[in-house]
C-alpha cells in the first residue's frame, strides 16, 4: 500500500487547504486545483443545515467543517466524487434519480461504467476501495430536475446536465449565485461521455443549456477551478465544446483517407492520446466512437458495408 496519506483507510488530520468564501459558500481545493483524482469541495453553510456538493478526496483533508455536514448533494455519481462518504454516515445523501443505482450499490456502479468483465470489474472495485475511500450508499435518495433544498439563508436547486452520467447535475447556491458545474469541468482534454450511462446527444444538450443559466460564480470539480467572470466562462466552455466537433472531424478524416472497421478505428485512439493504456481504455474508446458513428451515420455523412468498414 502507497504511503501518501490519502491511500490510508485511517481518518486523517485536517490540513491547511486553499480557500474561497461567497457568502455562506466555501470553497475548497483539491490537489493541483482538483485535478482527477482530486476535486474541488463546495460548502455550505445554511442557518439550519450544513450541506456539501460532493465528496472528492480533499473532503478527507478538511476536518470538523466536512465531518459535520448533514446533506450531501452529489452531483453524479463516480468514485472522485463520492471519495468522502464514508467520513460522513450520518448525512442524507441524494443523487440524481437517473444514477441513485449508481449511488447505493458496486454492482449500480459497476452497471455505469459498463465494466462487464468480472476481473476486470474485481480490480477497479480494489482500486477504489484502496484509493478513494469507495463506500456506496444504499441509503442515498434520488431527485429530479428543478430540485430544491432549503438550508436557512441559502439553497441549492438541481439543474440536470445529462451526458457525462445520466444523472449528471449542475447545482446552484442561492443566494450567493454560486453554479457547481461538475465534471463539465472545462479542461483541454474535453467532454468525456465514455460510460454505458453516457450519452453524446445528451451532453451536446447540456452544454447549450449551461451557457443560458444565469449565475454569479462558476466551480469546476476539476482543473480550471472558480469563475467569476461570465464571458471568461463562456469563452472557454465554448472551446470545451468545440472539442467534441474536433474529434468527429478527426474520425472524418481517417475516413477519407481510407476505409476502417471499429477495431481499427479504437486503435487509431479517438478519446486518448496514441500510447496510453488502462483497463478501460479500449472499451471507452469504443463507446466515444460508436456514438459519433451513430450520428454521422444518421446524417449520411457516413456509410457502412457489408464488411463492416466505415466509408465518408
Amino acid at each position: 500500500m502507497s504511503s501518501d496519506p490519502r491511500q490510508s483507510p485511517n481518518q486523517l488530520p485536517p490540513i491547511a487547504l486553499e480557500r474561497l468564501d461567497f457568502g455562506r459558500v466555501a470553497i475548497f481545493f483539491g490537489a493541483r486545483n482538483g485535478k482527477y483524482p482530486d476535486g474541488n469541495q463546495i460548502l455550505i453553510r445554511g442557518t439550519d443545515t450544513r450541506a456539501a456538493l460532493d465528496t472528492p478526496l480533499v473532503a478527507n483533508h478538511i476536518g470538523p467543517l466536512f465531518d459535520s455536514s448533514e446533506l450531501v448533494v452529489l452531483g453524479h455519481a463516480h468514485e472522485d466524487h463520492m471519495a468522502g462518504l464514508h467520513r460522513v454516515p450520518q448525512a442524507k445523501v441524494y443523487v440524481h434519480q437517473a444514477d441513485l443505482a449508481a449511488a447505493r450499490s458496486w454492482q449500480g456502479l459497476q452497471a455505469s461504467f459498463g465494466i462487464a468483465d468480472k476481473d476486470r470489474a474485481a480490480q477497479m472495485l480494489d482500486k477504489l476501495q484502496r484509493e478513494f475511500f469507495y463506500t456506496p450508499r444504499p441509503d442515498a435518495l434520488g431527485y429530479e430536475d428543478g430540485a430544491c433544498w432549503e438550508l436557512g439563508g441559502s439553497s441549492i436547486r438541481a439543474l440536470h446536465l445529462p451526458g457525462h452520467t445520466a444523472g449528471h447535475t449542475a447545482l446552484l447556491v442561492e443566494p450567493e449565485g454560486v453554479l457547481f458545474i461538475g465534471d463539465i469541468d472545462l479542461t483541454g482534454f474535453g467532454p468525456y461521455y465514455a460510460d454505458a450511462s453516457s450519452s453524446l446527444g445528451d451532453f451536446r444538450r447540456s452544454l447549450e443549456r449551461l451557457a443560458q443559466i444565469p449565475a454569479r460564480v462558476w466551480v469546476t470539480s476539476h482543473h480550471r477551478g472558480v469563475y467569476t467572470d461570465r464571458q471568461r466562462f463562456l469563452d472557454h466552455l465554448a472551446i470545451f465544446a468545440g472539442k467534441i466537433d474536433e474529434r468527429e472531424q478527426r474520425l472524418l478524416n481517417w475516413l477519407q483517407d481510407q476505409p476502417l472497421n471499429l477495431a481499427q478505428l479504437v486503435q487509431r485512439r479517438l478519446l486518448y492520446p496514441q500510447g496510453f493504456s488502462g483497463p478501460w481504455v479500449e472499451d471507452a474508446e469504443t463507446r466515444t466512437l460508436n456514438q459519433h458513428l451513430d450520428e454521422l451515420l444518421a446524417q449520411g455523412r457516413v456509410h457502412l458495408d457489408e464488411q463492416g468498414l466505415f466509408h465518408c
